[in-house]
């Protein structure tokens, strides 16, 4: 099957817990093109596992929109999440039982994945286990013939996956795919979600490790219910939000601290400083000294990245004084001025 992409525009995700509504997710704007690999990062509580969970059609949006392939995910009834969740998304729950039948052997989880989706699901001529199997590397030395008691806990993990795999999906959602695992099944875990990759499925995967983003083509960094940062290559980057909000780098937040108070002082040559005010002094009065400014280049250009991905930018200089590091926003049209993105009713 191809490769799928996932869209999100102010998407909000909220729950009930003990009587109170919860917002997990705060507007969230992401785009992923298919055939992308991304590592979903963030601390305990900031919303990536709920996004997850929206993206495979196993929560509802409860404002915005969310798109996977041409399904539209706050309009789509429950027998088209669940076919969709049987042919063209494979999902991998954090914890390698919750996607395991215990009863049964490798092969037999597999098939009956196969099974449970029907009869040549999307009109593809059925994979056979074995070679999903072989693609997280478990056709090997009998180990296809055992159940998951039998296995050890990187093999069931990579098991889950090729559960998920079972019907060549576009796309793959793994929450925490490799928590609890020792560095060795860790990186068993990591080379087939690789494998995955390379053989044209988008692959989405929720970590609290950053080692497991380095291996993703991108990493995407959730703070709040927002998306917070962004890297590429080993390039970080911070996101600004539709509401001018920018979270800020750990390293930049030792030179700026919460409740600093700046000034945002544009440049001649399109970049701009964030001059923090004197020690002592109020918002209003003492002036700047250039030892205290950070300086932010906010220059708009287009990049590279796919037309399903963002494909404008702010750049700017944050991570410390006199060096530069990218700032990336998320307009959605190249050639507009952030003044027209943030403004537009969407």
């Amino acid at each position: 099957m191809a490769a799928i992409g996932v869209s999100c525009r102010g998407l909000v995700s909220i729950y009930r817990l003990e009587g109170y509504d919860v917002v997990a997710l705060a507007g969230v704007d992401l785009d992923i093109a298919p055939g992308e690999s991304v590592a979903l990062l963030g601390p305990s509580g900031s919303g990536k596992s709920t996004l997850l969970s929206v993206l495979a059609g196993l929560l509802r949006p409860a404002a915005g929109r969310a798109h996977v392939g041409d399904v539209d995910l706050a309009k789509a009834g429950d027998a088209e999440l669940a076919r969709m969740r049987a042919v063209d998304v494979g999902v991998a729950l954090q914890g390698a039982q919750r996607n395991l039948l215990p009863y049964l052997t490798a092969e037999q989880n597999v098939r009956f994945a196969q099974r449970a989706a029907g009869r040549n699901p999307g009109g593809l001529k059925p994979v056979a286990p074995r070679e999903v199997l072989s693609m997280v590397g478990l056709a090997v030395r009998g180990r296809m013939r055992l159940k998951p008691g039998a296995l050890s806990p990187g093999e069931r993990q990579r098991l889950a996956l090729a559960v998920a795999l079972a019907n060549r999906p576009g796309l793959l959602l793994a929450d925490e795919p490799t928590s609890q695992l020792d560095t060795h099944a860790r990186d068993d875990v990591l080379m087939a979600l690789e494998a995955v990759h390379r053989a044209g499925t988008t692959v989405v995967v929720v970590t609290h490790d950053p080692d497991v983003g380095s291996r993703m083509g991108r990493t995407v960094t959730i703070r709040d219910g927002r998306v917070g940062g962004e890297g590429r290559s080993g390039e970080e980057f911070a996101v600004v939000g539709r509401d001018g909000a920018v979270h800020l780098p750990p390293d930049v937040l030792d030179i700026l601290p919460p409740g600093t108070y700046l000034r945002v002082v544009a440049q001649p040559d399109g970049s701009a400083l964030l001059v923090p005010a004197g020690p002592g002094t109020s918002p209003r009065i003492g002036a700047p000294h250039e030892a205290d400014t950070v300086r932010v280049d906010v220059t708009y250009a287009a990049t590279s990245a796919p037309p399903q991905s963002v494909p404008s930018q702010w750049n700017g200089a944050t991570r410390q004084l006199g060096s530069s590091a990218p700032i990336v926003g998320d307009g959605v049209n190249t050639g507009r001025t952030p003044a027209e993105y943030y403004g537009e009713d969407r």
